[in-house]
């Protein structure tokens, strides 16, 4: 069980330290053709995994439409707006923002699929949003100010919801591998022509060091990660599990200060705490608590 452990807080290191990597590869690369190239390194590694799995399945019109939808929405967007986020963002605030998604995923699903909206999800809801309240204003709570890069990641939060409560649907009929792979397949191609139309400049590294950690991180964060992942999480509670997931913003915090020289601040902690407290309260007792699909972030 120690084992187990350790290596599903392996995972939440990897993708905590993806907010802190995404912000220096924006840095090289322009956000919608660092999406294309991420997608497509993405799709080569699922290709892989399914030719081995030999899971795949043809899929009827709509359910097709449904993929399109999601590929569209849940993976291309997705990760287009996480990256234009970080181009101003701080990594550390959009992991927080991020770690919303299970509570706005339980609210999405009260809407469209008629599950009960509990009372510990409504006083988890209001304690999260007092801790984003709390770490965008800098402690500062008179001062309000909600810059570009945050309203995209806001943007990632919805569409990261939107994609788990979609997944899960589809998955009662559909092998979670093949509604992956091909959703990834349809946001990279949407992306390729959308880093022409978006991308002004487009900027691409001539740096090598650069490409090993775009395609390192692609392949550790979707691929490696997420495998080790779904393999451990049989073996352990789904809710413990849940909360181990929600220590990223902390992962995120910490990688910050190592890698980017970002002072922690008080703000950031008592933020935090009321954040990833909230999301904890809310989803703790839920039948099917929120956990990581496939798609890794």
């Amino acid at each position: 069980m120690l084992k187990t452990y350790a290596w599903l807080t392996f995972c939440v290191v990897v993708w905590g330290s993806n907010f802190v990597f995404g912000k220096i590869l924006v840095q090289d690369f322009s956000p919608t053709l660092l999406t294309s190239l991420r997608l497509f390194f993405i799709v080569l590694i699922l290709i892989g995994i399914s030719s081995f799995k030999k899971r795949l399945k043809r899929l009827n019109k709509v359910d097709l439409l449904a993929i399109l939808f999601l590929g569209i929405i849940g993976v291309f967007i997705n990760q287009w707006s996480f990256f234009e986020g970080l181009q101003t963002a701080d990594p550390t605030t959009s992991a927080l923002i991020l770690a919303m998604a299970p509570i706005l995923t339980g609210f999405l699903a009260a809407i469209f699929l008629k599950e009960k909206l509990t009372v510990r999800m409504l006083m988890g809801s209001i304690a999260a949003i007092i801790g984003i309240y709390f770490v965008v204003t800098k402690g500062r709570l008179t001062s309000l100010h909600i810059e570009k890069g945050l309203i995209w990641i806001v943007v990632t939060m919805v569409t990261f919801a939107i994609m788990i409560l979609m997944t899960r649907v589809l998955s009662q009929r559909i092998d979670p591998l093949t509604i992956t792979l091909y959703s990834n397949i349809v946001g990279f191609v949407v992306s390729i022509p959308c880093a022409f139309l978006l991308d002004n400049p487009l900027r691409i590294s001539a740096d090598i060091s650069y490409w090993a950690l775009l395609i390192g991180t692609a392949i550790v964060v979707h691929g490696i990660a997420t495998l080790i992942w779904n393999h451990n999480i049989r073996y352990v509670d789904a809710s413990k599990a849940s909360i181990l997931s929600n220590l990223e913003p902390f992962v995120a915090m910490i990688m910050g200060f190592i890698l980017l020289y970002k002072p922690i601040t008080g703000a950031e902690i008592v933020g935090s705490l009321f954040i990833v407290g909230g999301v904890i309260f809310s989803t703790y007792q839920r039948k099917k608590p929120y956990n990581r699909t496939v798609s890794g972030k």
